[in-house]
């Protein structure tokens, strides 16, 4: 049976607000069945902050030091915690909600999609799982999370090695299509991570830097051999396509395409009254 054909989209380091962006552009055009689902890996230049669609700035994050560490800065369209994006492969899937096999709920469907993620981990030899939060204590942490970094506990359906989260995602749902993106860790800088954020104190600070380094891993801190960026992509790819069952077609932006990206841009992802919103 011929597979169904997903576009595949590689597009490099780019600015903060040139990847988010070009995630809402690709949920747009698919609603308006302008192009088909597609899987796209992208990495930031410079090395950016990333803060979930419903965080309070003033309250959560230190600009200051976003500012002084030389970070990009940049708000998410889709949920959950902040994230220093580094050294790491970003991955976005797009796709609506009525494809064919995607659940209705917003929990399953992440599951479907991160079977691609599961695949990926797999093929560079790691020995990944689900996160399913079982006891009262975990899930109330789902509710309620004690901090706002996103990598200090897994969530639903997250990838776990050792124990260990390594991968964050967030998902959106917007004109009847889903966008789920994430950061897939080669490496992680802790203590760069935990100074571009607000503590009640620093003894909190110094409490969820420790505490990291137990709930977060990255791929190159568990793998004999340090995996590339390219072996990285390779891997996660082929995971995709297998986990999905589709075939992958890569697919390169025409020039109307790159001016709605920039307009998108200028409006929202490069404007500060949507970065500072809250």
């Amino acid at each position: 049976m011929e597979k169904t054909k997903w576009y595949f989209i590689n597009s490099g380091p780019c600015s903060p607000s040139y990847n988010m962006a070009l995630d809402e552009a690709l949920l747009d055009w698919h609603s308006e069945g302008l192009i088909p689902p597609v899987i796209r890996f992208y990495e930031w230049n410079p090395a950016t902050l990333s803060i979930g669609y419903f965080q309070t700035v003033e309250k959560e994050i230190d600009i200051e030091a976003v500012k002084r560490l030389g970070l990009g800065f940049v708000r998410r369209p889709t949920g959950g915690r902040g994230v220093l994006h580094e050294h790491e492969l970003t991955y976005s899937v797009i796709v609506t909600e009525s494809y064919p096999s995607m659940p209705a709920t917003v929990t399953e469907a992440y599951r479907v999609i991160s079977e691609g993620l599961l695949l990926g981990f797999q093929n560079l030899g790691l020995n990944a799982y689900f996160s399913v939060p079982n006891t009262d204590e975990q899930k109330e942490n789902l509710k309620n999370p004690k901090s706002a970094v996103c990598f200090d506990a897994p969530s639903w359906y997250e990838l776990v090695v050792e124990g260990k989260k390594v991968a964050g995602s967030a998902q959106t749902r917007q004109k009847g299509v889903i966008l789920q993106h994430g950061a897939i860790l080669l490496d992680l800088d802790e203590d760069k991570l935990i100074q571009t954020f607000k503590f009640a104190s620093e003894e909190v600070r110094e409490k969820v830097r420790k505490g990291l380094s137990q709930k977060a891993v990255s791929i190159n801190k568990i793998i004999s051999k340090p995996v590339t960026m390219e072996e990285c992509k390779t891997a996660f790819k082929k995971g995709f396509a297998d986990a999905l069952e589709i075939e992958l077609v890569e697919y390169n932006l025409t020039q109307e395409q790159k001016n709605y990206v920039k307009q998108l841009e200028v409006t929202r992802y490069a404007n500060d009254k949507w970065n500072y919103k809250k």
